[in-house]
């Protein structure tokens, strides 16, 4: 089975979100399968030159898009055992970052067709192309309207996974219509077209073979209004072709007993996660006490991660016996609260703004619960590598939080973390503070910890579920 992932960015060559990490993560779980995974990725000036000093050019052309027709080579490279198919035009990709400029849609516009005519001149064609998020979105319609022609290409089957059905990729009517060539019969509400403007994301949900999302709960929530992102029809309508399976993360990567981020390494030993925890909070100038509960966060600093919950319950929060580590970037109205609150609570709370990777493992290390009250996650990482580093999380019950996180029950001693259903700071406050009182009893809070060191965070058994997709689409 022979397998195409396209997608905006991949691990270890350059990431800015989970989208990274899974790409990353899960070709390499497909190989150990058997599968042949080959993954497609624009060729970024911010890929280090490690990577890329070998690649092997295999083609040069020139892609079509509207009027205009720009350069595009193929390269090959090889990384922890994965094959790389680089999409090389400084123009589109040789920026400052990933996103974040005018002409997206036309930088992705140009990958997905990039893409396109790679596929053309390929030795060995795959059997599926999986697409990832709106970046990708435009693939399965090109493939059944623009390539529909090519019998070569027939038979290939696509799947389409949502990380994030919020990021769609809209842009106006004129502009895709120009980009893809297109005509008003493309823009109908079997077509692109989304509120009078067109959806990249959505031309995937309407022509991909199969569709997936990155948990189980998620792709009932993605099914309402209230989290369709009107979207829900749609998705409805599709729900026979729609599949959640939970994200991992990779074990290798993410593992205290051989990560050099970390100041002492540890499995299971309880007392040496301390010691990590007494090392960080010397780093970031909180009172050295292990016996203070650490709470964690490692966070994008937006309204979708629960930050407002986190500001509201703030008060309640620093008069508890506990510190709180933060570490994000996001929203100026959030990072000015957390400095604020900073200066109010010296001592208890300690922000560093930006994304430190090395700063993000010690966090994960030292802190003894992890919070996440986001008020929707299409799965989320934070929480499985919170439990790999034995550290308890503390989420809100939706999306991927609600399928991987196992609340505590003090009559069974089942449960690996604790969770709350209303998005509310009242029921944050509660639940941090019930989670406060099985840490002070010592044989209590290891039995939840050795509970969550149980759980399969790694990605074997999604990786069997999606080779089973390929499987059934194969079939047909």
């Amino acid at each position: 089975m022979n397998v195409w992932f396209a997608a905006s960015e991949a691990m270890p060559l350059v990431k800015t979100g989970g989208l990274a990490d899974v790409v990353g993560a899960l070709p390499k779980s497909l190989l150990k399968r058997g599968v042949d995974v080959t993954v497609v990725l624009p060729k970024y000036g911010e890929i280090a030159a490690s990577f890329t000093e070998d690649a092997v050019t295999l083609d040069t052309f020139h892609v079509s898009l509207g009027w205009r027709s720009q350069y595009c080579g193929l390269q090959e490279i090889t990384v922890d055992g994965v094959r790389f198919l680089l999409i090389d035009n400084e123009f589109y990709f040789n920026r400052g970052s990933l996103y974040g400029y005018g002409d997206e849609a036309e930088r992705f516009a140009f990958f997905c067709f990039a893409f396109m005519e790679a596929l053309g001149r390929a030795e060995r064609l795959p059997d599926i192309v999986h697409c990832h998020d709106w970046q990708t979105g435009l693939i399965p319609f090109l493939l059944r309207t623009r390539y529909a022609y090519n019998p070569a290409l027939r038979d290939i089957r696509t799947v389409f996974t949502i990380h994030n059905l919020m990021y769609q990729g809209v842009f106006s009517r004129d502009l895709l219509k120009d980009l893809l060539s297109a005509g008003d019969d493309l823009f109908g509400e079997d077509g692109l077209e989304f509120y009078g403007a067109g959806s990249c994301m959505k031309a995937a949900l309407r022509y991909a073979d199969k569709l997936t999302t990155v948990s189980p709960t998620y792709a009932l929530e993605i099914q309402t209004g209230e989290y369709g992102e009107r979207l829900d029809g749609v998705l409805r309508q599709r729900a026979g072709d729609l599949k959640g399976i939970v994200n991992g993360i990779d074990t290798d990567i993410f593992d205290p007993m051989n990560d050099s981020h970390l100041k002492v390494p540890y499995r299971n030993s309880l007392s040496k996660k301390r010691q990590n925890k007494s090392a960080l909070q010397e780093e970031l100038g909180l009172p050295v006490d292990e016996s203070v509960p650490l709470i964690g966060i490692v966070s994008r600093l937006v309204g979708q991660k629960g930050i407002d919950l986190i500001g509201e319950a703030l008060p309640g929060l620093m008069e508890e016996k506990l510190q709180i580590v933060v570490l994000g970037a996001g929203d100026p109205g959030f990072e000015a609260m957390l400095r604020d609150a900073v200066c109010r609570y010296p001592g208890k709370l300690a922000v560093w703004f930006g994304f430190n990777e090395g700063l993000a493992r010690r966090i994960y290390a030292a802190a003894d619960m992890f919070l996440m009250p986001s008020r929707f996650e299409p799965c989320g990482l934070s929480q499985l590598i919170s439990l790999r580093y034995r550290t308890v999380p503390i989420v809100r019950e939706t999306g991927g939080l609600r399928d991987t996180v196992e609340a505590y029950n003090e009559f069974t001693g089942e449960g690996d973390g604790f969770s709350f259903g209303p998005a509310s700071a009242h029921d944050l406050l509660y639940t941090v503070r019930r989670a406060l009182s099985f840490y002070e009893d010592a044989d209590t809070w290891k039995r939840i910890v050795m509970n969550g060191a149980k759980k399969d965070c790694g990605w074997d058994g999604s990786s069997k579920q999606y080779q089973q997709l390929y499987r059934e689409l194969l079939i047909g």
